[in-house]
Protein backbone atom coordinates (compact mmCIF):
# COMPACT_ATOMS: atom_id res chain seq x y z
CA UNK A 1 0.00 0.00 0.00
CA UNK A 2 2.50 2.43 0.80
CA UNK A 3 3.74 2.21 -2.83
CA UNK A 4 0.18 3.46 -3.72
CA UNK A 5 0.23 6.21 -1.38
CA UNK A 6 3.30 7.62 -2.92
CA UNK A 7 1.93 7.53 -6.70
CA UNK A 8 -0.85 9.68 -5.28
CA UNK A 9 1.09 11.84 -3.74
CA UNK A 10 2.82 12.38 -6.55
CA UNK A 11 0.07 12.81 -8.77
CA UNK A 12 -1.48 14.98 -6.39
CA UNK A 13 1.91 17.19 -6.34
CA UNK A 14 2.44 17.08 -10.22
CA UNK A 15 -1.39 18.40 -10.66
CA UNK A 16 -0.64 21.21 -7.80
CA UNK A 17 2.34 22.22 -9.72
CA UNK A 18 1.36 22.51 -12.76
CA UNK A 19 -1.93 24.78 -11.77
CA UNK A 20 0.75 26.87 -10.12
CA UNK A 21 2.74 26.71 -12.95
CA UNK A 22 -0.22 28.09 -15.57
CA UNK A 23 -1.14 30.67 -13.39
CA UNK A 24 2.75 31.99 -13.54
CA UNK A 25 1.83 31.92 -17.02
CA UNK A 26 -0.82 33.63 -17.12
CA UNK A 27 0.34 36.37 -14.65
CA UNK A 28 3.57 36.59 -16.74
CA UNK A 29 1.38 36.74 -20.22
CA UNK A 30 -1.48 39.02 -18.94
CA UNK A 31 0.34 41.25 -16.24
CA UNK A 32 2.79 43.65 -18.34
CA UNK A 33 -0.34 44.69 -20.05
CA UNK A 34 -0.22 48.14 -17.74
CA UNK A 35 -3.84 46.78 -17.31
CA UNK A 36 -5.56 46.08 -14.28
CA UNK A 37 -4.93 43.04 -12.42
CA UNK A 38 -8.41 40.87 -11.16
CA UNK A 39 -7.13 40.41 -7.62
CA UNK A 40 -5.80 44.05 -7.30
CA UNK A 41 -9.12 45.50 -9.49
CA UNK A 42 -11.34 48.11 -7.64
CA UNK A 43 -15.00 47.25 -6.88
CA UNK A 44 -17.71 49.73 -7.89
CA UNK A 45 -15.12 51.62 -10.61
CA UNK A 46 -14.62 51.22 -14.25
CA UNK A 47 -11.57 48.74 -14.79
CA UNK A 48 -10.00 47.09 -17.60
CA UNK A 49 -8.65 43.22 -17.42
CA UNK A 50 -7.51 40.86 -19.68
CA UNK A 51 -7.08 37.05 -19.50
CA UNK A 52 -8.33 33.68 -20.60
CA UNK A 53 -11.83 32.07 -20.56
CA UNK A 54 -11.69 29.01 -17.89
CA UNK A 55 -15.35 27.44 -18.24
CA UNK A 56 -18.45 29.08 -20.21
CA UNK A 57 -22.08 28.17 -19.45
CA UNK A 58 -25.50 28.80 -20.14
CA UNK A 59 -27.47 29.70 -16.74
CA UNK A 60 -30.18 31.45 -16.52
CA UNK A 61 -31.05 34.09 -14.08
CA UNK A 62 -34.09 35.20 -13.11
CA UNK A 63 -35.96 33.58 -16.00
CA UNK A 64 -33.78 34.88 -18.55
CA UNK A 65 -31.19 33.39 -20.35
CA UNK A 66 -27.42 34.17 -19.15
CA UNK A 67 -24.03 33.17 -20.52
CA UNK A 68 -22.02 32.85 -17.43
CA UNK A 69 -17.81 32.64 -18.03
CA UNK A 70 -14.76 32.87 -15.42
CA UNK A 71 -11.98 34.72 -16.44
CA UNK A 72 -8.45 33.94 -15.33
CA UNK A 73 -5.54 36.30 -15.46
CA UNK A 74 -3.31 34.08 -13.07
CA UNK A 75 -4.17 36.71 -10.08
CA UNK A 76 -7.49 35.80 -9.66
CA UNK A 77 -10.96 34.76 -11.58
CA UNK A 78 -13.86 37.24 -12.25
CA UNK A 79 -17.30 35.75 -13.22
CA UNK A 80 -18.59 37.85 -16.31
CA UNK A 81 -22.21 37.76 -17.13
CA UNK A 82 -24.06 39.00 -20.14
CA UNK A 83 -27.84 38.80 -19.60
CA UNK A 84 -30.38 37.66 -22.11
CA UNK A 85 -27.90 35.89 -24.10
CA UNK A 86 -27.48 31.84 -24.93
CA UNK A 87 -24.34 32.23 -26.69
CA UNK A 88 -21.73 34.63 -28.12
CA UNK A 89 -19.74 33.59 -31.36
CA UNK A 90 -16.32 33.77 -30.29
CA UNK A 91 -16.55 33.26 -26.58
CA UNK A 92 -15.46 29.31 -25.35
CA UNK A 93 -12.92 28.32 -23.09
CA UNK A 94 -9.37 29.00 -23.50
CA UNK A 95 -10.28 31.94 -25.59
CA UNK A 96 -8.50 35.03 -24.25
CA UNK A 97 -10.18 38.50 -23.98
CA UNK A 98 -10.30 41.82 -22.68
CA UNK A 99 -13.44 43.17 -20.93
CA UNK A 100 -14.59 46.62 -19.42
CA UNK A 101 -17.03 47.21 -17.01
CA UNK A 102 -17.54 47.83 -13.07
CA UNK A 103 -17.27 44.85 -10.46
CA UNK A 104 -19.47 43.78 -8.39
CA UNK A 105 -19.96 41.65 -5.71
CA UNK A 106 -23.11 38.40 -5.33
CA UNK A 107 -23.27 36.36 -2.26
CA UNK A 108 -19.16 36.75 -2.33
CA UNK A 109 -18.45 36.62 -5.56
CA UNK A 110 -16.62 38.91 -7.64
CA UNK A 111 -19.04 39.35 -10.71
CA UNK A 112 -18.69 41.97 -13.93
CA UNK A 113 -22.35 42.42 -15.76
CA UNK A 114 -22.73 43.10 -19.47
CA UNK A 115 -19.26 43.75 -20.12
CA UNK A 116 -17.95 45.30 -23.43
CA UNK A 117 -15.49 42.81 -24.48
CA UNK A 118 -12.76 41.99 -27.07
CA UNK A 119 -11.64 39.21 -28.81
CA UNK A 120 -7.38 38.35 -28.32
CA UNK A 121 -6.38 36.14 -31.24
Amino acid sequence: MAPEKSRLRRSISKWANSTDQHARDLRKEYGDSGLDTIAEAPDRERVKLRGTLKTVTLRPRGGVPALEAELDDGSGVITVVWLGRRRIAGISPGRAMEIQGRIGDHDGVRIMYNPRYELIP
